[in-house]
């Protein structure tokens, strides 16, 4: 899949790297290449084939934010139904994808950009990068879940300096802010966030990260005794297939593991 704003690569270890590409805009966010991730996620979460995938951006950038060529236009909805308008920016956000999403955020990421990058579950950003989610100083609020997904990230205090200031911070704030699992040169971002996504691909059973996922995502909404509940149901509906035999088996005979559960095909019934 190759669109005009985005690109898609499915590498032969099931890691899938999808790239926003508008690199002369510095990657700044239309509603085509919001509806071309949509698409890529899906496919994500739908394709045994992917086991892993890697977000980042072309050029020097991750993501300028918004697409503001046409200032006055940016936020208007004059022409659309209230009821068609997404906050969510992208109708199938990352973390709806049952497979490990990396954020290789290899330059600057601002608005929507950083919004996007925190709706991953793990975050590789470049030192040299500028960051901000800066809605709240161009009239707007913050999107794309962020009040959820930044919360659940680093606590009130911090959530409330990076969605109410609408400041813009260099690598090494970010690195304080806690929404970076590591903070690289630019260069080492993309191959980085590969080898984690590699590493997951070629090592973890799909079926046993994604339900892990979607139970990790649920969580903070959740009753100590409600994740309790549901830890158990899933883990026996995982304990009583292959791959928990697969699993010790491989690792005892130190070879690369084979597993046979297809989230596709393997998905259980989710507890209440």
């Amino acid at each position: 899949m190759s669109e005009s704003d985005l690109q898609f690569d499915l590498d032969a270890d099931g890691v899938a790297t999808i790239t926003l590409h508008r690199p002369e805009q510095m990657n700044a966010f239309s509603g085509a290449m919001g509806d071309a991730l949509a698409a890529a996620y899906q496919r994500c979460d739908e394709d045994d084939d992917v086991k892993a995938v890697v977000l980042t951006g072309s050029g020097r950038a991750f993501c300028a934010g918004a697409d503001m060529s046409d200032a006055a236009a940016t936020f208007d909805l004059s022409g659309s139904s209230l009821d068609d308008f997404s906050a969510a920016a992208v109708a199938f956000p990352a973390f709806r994808v049952r497979k490990l999403v990396v954020a290789a955020v290899n330059g600057h990421a601002i608005g929507l950009g950083l919004t996007l990058a925190m709706q991953c579950d793990l975050r590789i950003f470049a030192r040299e990068g500028k960051y901000g989610i800066v809605q709240v100083r161009r009239g707007v609020m913050p999107d794309a879940y962020s009040h959820l997904t930044v919360l659940r990230s680093v606590g009130m205090a911090k959530a409330a300096e990076l969605l109410l200031t609408g400041q813009t911070f260099r690598g090494d704030d970010i690195e304080r802010l806690g929404i970076a699992n590591q903070v690289l040169p630019a260069e080492d971002v993309l191959r980085t966030a590969q080898s984690i996504a590699r590493d997951v691909a070629q090592n973890a059973a799909p079926l046993s990260v994604a339900v892990s996922k979607k139970l990790l995502w649920e969580s903070p909404l959740l009753s100590a005794e409600d994740v309790e509940r549901k830890e158990t149901a899933l883990h026996i509906h995982l304990m009583t297939k292959p791959d928990a035999i697969e699993g010790p088996m491989s690792f005892v005979e130190k070879r690369r593991p084979d597993w046979k559960l297809r989230v596709s095909q393997d998905w259980p019934e989710w507890p209440d």
